[in-house]
């Protein structure tokens, strides 16, 4: 089975326990219920790309900001965005270029209290990585964008290719833009369409087990089970070639964290228009030890739209035909 027994052993025990250790609020005991009394976590709900993804050395030893930075960084911010603004419309209006994205397609969010999406290791950083992880690291950053890697569209990122935005965990990961998830429930099931990429991801609530490591996808095979108003996921049969190495955007998909990674996500209904989302990240292969990241989901009113990812895909043809037309100049 995909599974080593002590691993399963070590979560039934810690779900033994976890329900007695948390602690009740009138948030958590007021969350609303499904008809068959499942926390009621349906909805349209938005996270944050502002906060950063690790802790700034300047804000070592804080987890949180004041309500006053807090402010201060989000007014510096709409300042930015707006001279952003302004300045793509005057470039625009001279016959400039706006760049690859008009700022107005951004939707970062709004900076948390948080002073890192890393909450453990507790300085808010990522665990060492293992020599495996150190090398790949290492060929990954030789070439920041990758624009070199040209000889296939095989060597083009799995979310440059509109296949997925990184496979999980990163899928579920905020970003610049599009950062909104639409939750569905059964009584067996719950169904996450996340907006970017348009991707699905189906946990199953009846018990099964998960198959063997010869069955896989991009975002893995997902169970889960509700602890009290948390819903528990467990994320396993990922394909080996997705990448947990941060930052993922510098990697294509032909190599990955292998075989071995798991996820327990926690997703926790924390009051009428909040939801908290916890993933911790075992990643064998890449890291010294397991890493969590948390960060809140905010329910959204506005609707998602279809995330046209792949109209033809011309920036590929481009790219690979200009691979082509450099080895032809050197003579390949």
């Amino acid at each position: 089975m995909r599974f080593r027994s002590s691993f399963f052993c070590a979560l039934v025990a810690f779900a033994l326990v976890v329900p007695v250790l948390l602690p009740t609020s009138a948030d958590a005991q007021s969350a609303p219920k499904t008809p068959w009394g499942h926390p009621d976590l349906q909805g349209i709900w938005t996270s944050s790309g502002a906060t950063p993804f690790e802790r700034p050395e300047d804000l070592q030893g804080r987890e949180r900001l004041t309500d006053e930075e807090v402010s201060s960084i989000r007014a510096a911010t709409n300042a930015r965005d707006e001279e952003l603004l302004n300045a793509a419309a005057r470039r625009t209006s001279a016959g400039g270029s706006v760049g690859a994205y008009n700022n107005f397609w951004m939707d970062r969010g709004a900076r948390t209290d948080r002073t890192s999406m890393v909450v453990d290791p507790p300085n808010g950083r990522l665990p060492a990585l293992t020599p495996a992880g150190e090398l790949r690291r290492a060929t990954g950053e030789k070439a920041p964008g990758g624009m070199e890697n040209d000889d296939t569209w095989e060597d083009r990122h799995i979310w440059e290719r509109c296949v997925t935005r990184g496979g999980m965990p990163n899928a579920m990961f905020p970003r610049s833009y599009n950062n909104n998830m639409q939750v569905f429930q059964t009584e067996d099931h719950v169904v996450m369409l996340i907006e970017q990429v348009h991707e699905v991801r189906v946990v199953a609530l009846d018990g099964r087990e998960h198959p063997s490591d010869k069955v896989y996808g991009w975002n893995g095979l997902s169970t889960g089970h509700f602890e009290g108003d948390t819903l528990v996921v467990v994320t396993s049969n990922i394909h080996p070639n997705v990448s947990a190495l941060q930052p993922w955007s510098i990697f294509n998909s032909k190599e990955g964290s292998g075989s071995e990674m798991t996820l327990i996500e926690r997703f926790t209904r924390t009051g009428p228009d909040s939801l908290e989302y916890e993933v911790e990240v075992f990643d064998p292969q890449m890291y010294t030890r397991s890493w969590t990241v948390a960060y809140p989901f905010n329910r959204m009113d506005d609707l998602m739209y279809e995330y046209a990812c792949h109209e033809g895909n011309e920036g590929m043809i481009g790219i690979l035909a200009g691979g082509r037309v450099e080895d032809m100049a050197e003579g390949k």
